[in-house]
């Protein structure tokens, strides 16, 4: 069964959102604090994370940002929560490393369809990752493949995966809200990284 941790100082939308999420078949585990969140995870990391943003103490900007620092908490699907609507507020959501940032109040199939969406991202990113070191040059095929340590920012790995839906330059850069320039530079650095092919970003149809 796919584990959620679900971070939110507020007993009350942390008892109907476990409540919900348990009817869904997920095992949820809960914290109160962004500090109890990543203490949590470390003990035991998830397979997607849900937090609130406006919390005392580290808020949910910075869990995010800590918690993406790690190697293990690179990849983990992570929400967002949140009451704070403006579009900065969802931008540094996105910039600090979430993968989705959804409204309060959110109706629970909207995020039920968020979740399953981000575990089948998750799974795919990491399936493609590994397809393409296994067939790197670098690895030899006399020795099966050891479990690859992905050496991607969480950054990168945003953009490798916008990439590898075909999407160009700029349709990355608009939905990750970073200029085409910088994406091309993150795709030099995954590839170098992974030693694959030089990368030919698809044409702009008109």
């Amino acid at each position: 069964m796919k584990r959620i941790l679900v971070v939110d100082d507020d007993r009350i939308s942390l008892t109907v959102l476990t409540g919900y999420l348990e009817k869904q078949g997920y095992v949820v585990e809960n914290a109160e604090s962004a500090e109890e969140g990543l203490a949590a995870f470390a003990k035991n990391p998830p397979d997607l994370v849900i937090s609130d943003v406006m919390m005392p103490g580290m808020d949910g900007f910075e869990f995010c940002r800590s918690l993406r620092a790690t190697r293990e908490g690179q990849l983990v699907p992570f929400i967002f929560l949140s009451a704070l609507f403006e579009l900065d507020d969802r931008i540094e959501g996105h910039l600090m490393g979430a993968d989705d940032y959804l409204l309060k109040p959110f109706h629970p199939r909207e995020l039920g369809a968020k979740i399953e969406a981000q575990m089948e991202r998750s799974r795919r990113i990491h399936a493609e990752i590994v397809r393409s070191i296994e067939q790197s040059p670098t690895v030899e095929a006399q020795q099966p493949p050891a479990p690859p340590i992905l050496p991607l920012t969480p950054a990168e790995e945003r953009v490798f995966w916008e990439a590898i839906q075909g999407l160009t330059n700029k349709q990355i850069s608009d939905r990750l809200f970073i200029s085409p320039r910088k994406v091309e530079s993150y795709m030099s650095n995954i590839f170098n990284k992974l030693n694959l092919e030089k990368y030919q970003p698809p044409t702009e149809k008109l």
